[in-house]
């Protein structure tokens, strides 16, 4: 079966501290509002019971990590795949009890990280199968310094599929912004320099199959590009 490589983004160098990727990212569910607000009476609903008060997070793990250029693999059981946009935001300093008002300070730089899923309908509990195969994180094309970024919570986002353009949405409409979600996640667990926090994705993320080439936009941060093969096909 051909694997996704998985070197690249841990290898991805920038010019500001620290330099380069750890190679842990978290991801954060349900931070856009009207995603939030479309599930509305399933979350008061079990196992829900209501809308969550705090970051609802879940981890790409290594084996999720891919760069750009690199093939995706469609596994055989998921016909197709959700591709989530986000916003990558590189940790520079140790960042723990990090007050909202101080939390860019902590801030190396933004990048673009495909959030693939096999698409489900539950997000309680986040299933690791769902969220955690081989290559279903892409990252890139490079890490922007933060200084380049004038308000990172106001920024176009474009997904294309074999040259169409398939979703536009912005780094808006946030429920927590990138300051706010940086220091309430930074309340209960510290972020070590090099780690990427994702934004979350913004609803109606479009769906690929294999075959399909896969081009995500972000302002300011260039264009991260990905190609979707079968999984047993060449890369």
């Amino acid at each position: 079966m051909y694997q996704t490589p998985q070197h690249a983004p841990c290898r991805m160098e920038f010019d500001v501290a620290p330099f380069r990727l750890s190679g842990v990212v978290y991801g954060a569910l349900l931070n856009h509002a009207p995603a939030l607000a479309a599930m509305d009476a399933a979350a008061h609903q079990p196992p829900y019971k209501a809308p969550p008060l705090a970051p609802v997070l879940y981890i790409k793990p290594r084996n999720t990590l891919a760069g750009h250029g690199d093939a995706i693999v469609v596994p055989q059981d998921a016909p197709e795949l959700e591709v989530g946009a986000s916003l990558g935001i590189v940790i520079g300093r140790t960042a723990c009890r990090v007050p909202e008002g101080q939390a860019l300070e902590h801030v190396a730089g933004y990048t673009i990280v495909g959030d693939i899923s096999v698409p489900h309908g539950s997000f309680y509990r986040p299933s690791i199968r769902f969220k955690a195969r081989d290559g279903f994180c892409p990252i890139g094309p490079r890490v922007v310094p933060r200084s380049q970024i004038a308000d990172p919570d106001a920024l176009a986002v474009q997904v294309h599929a074999d040259g169409a353009l398939v979703h536009a949405t912005s780094t808006g409409g946030r429920i927590r912004p990138v300051a706010r979600l940086l220091a309430e996640v930074s309340e209960f667990m510290t972020l070590s320099p090099g780690d990427v926090l994702l934004l979350g994705a913004s609803a109606g993320a479009p769906r690929v199959r294999a075959g399909q080439q896969v081009r995500i936009a972000i302002d300011g941060l260039g264009e991260l590009h990905n190609h979707f093969i079968a999984e047993g096909g060449a890369p």
